[in-house]
């Protein structure tokens, strides 16, 4: 189940044989030795890999649970011990990845035994994860779809600031219109986005023609505009307020729709819970905003 797992993030033999520690003609032959007592084909076979088969489809999303199951198993007995150790994986969209490393780094000073994964992901692939058992929880828009066995719980309100270097700053004070926002060359994140997708539904409330002059998956890249002057960025409050930005770089409320969505925990709903969720959501208690 693990090399099946492997397969399924690397896409390639010879990259999951490695991770996995053993020999590409090996791992192939354990591929097959699955194929021959499931009765039925996993892999697409051709020069490389080319996917899997609707059976290998069905038996990685067992694989997964499988897999699941097993760190769940050891993490509850580790617990019974007094120590919860082991993995859990977590999925932030971009606007949520400082709050999940926040929450991330509390959950380790109260667990030291567990290793903690947290992952950038969009919405959907979120959604996606959960499903599959690839993720243990996420940090996503509660508006997004969820997937249906699943539990969410609220745990800030995302609101939304202009950031703007001197050189660009428009003649106001404490806060600014999307439609004035509009016409300053702007840095935003990709339209596959669901914070993009939020903005751009902004810009049409305001009956605003948005300036575009970049796109990234990633904030870093548009807060690197910002610091060099060449653009505006629009972001979450709460990722303004976790980067140590130049004093001259302007942080401007936006206003003229005044936007809020809830952001929230997801995880799947499986009995017996994950010990390392449960932990996370008794830690979460003590971090909404």
């Amino acid at each position: 189940m693990e090399l099946l797992a492997a397969l399924a993030r690397h896409r390639h033999f010879a990259r999951a044989a490695a991770e996995c520690g053993i020999s590409q003609p090996a791992f192939s032959a354990r591929i097959r030795n699955l194929e021959l007592d499931l009765g039925a084909p996993i892999v697409k076979r051709g020069n490389r890999f080319m996917g899997f088969t609707q059976e290998g489809e069905i038996a990685l999303k067992w694989a997964h649970q499988m897999i699941a199951d097993a760190r769940g198993l050891r993490q509850e007995v580790g617990q019974a011990r007094g120590i919860l150790s082991g993995q859990l994986t977590i999925g932030a969209v971009p606007t949520a990845l400082t709050f999940a490393a926040n929450v991330a780094a509390r959950l380790r000073n109260d667990h030291p035994g567990l290793t903690i994964q947290v992952y950038s992901h969009s919405s959907a692939e979120i959604s996606q994860g959960l499903e599959d058992f690839s993720l243990d929880a996420g940090f996503t828009y509660l508006e997004s779809a969820l997937p249906a066995a699943s539990s969410a719980k609220h745990v800030y309100d995302e609101r939304y600031d202009l950031l703007v270097p001197p050189a660009l700053a428009p003649d106001v004070q404490d806060e600014i219109t999307w439609r004035a926002a509009a016409e300053l060359p702007l840095c935003l994140l990709t339209r596959n986005m669901l914070n993009r997708q939020i903005i751009d539904s902004a810009f049409k409330a305001a009956d605003a023609e948005p300036n575009f002059i970049m796109e990234t998956n990633a904030f870093t890249v548009a807060l690197v505009q910002v610091i060099n002057g060449a653009a505006a960025t629009i972001a979450p409050e709460l990722l303004v307020e976790s980067f140590p930005l130049a004093a001259d770089i302007r942080s401007l409320p936006l206003i003229e729709p005044k936007i809020e969505k809830p952001i929230g925990v997801v995880v799947s709903e499986r009995e017996p819970v994950l010990p390392a969720v449960e932990a996370l959501l008794s830690c979460l208690k003590g971090a909404a905003r």
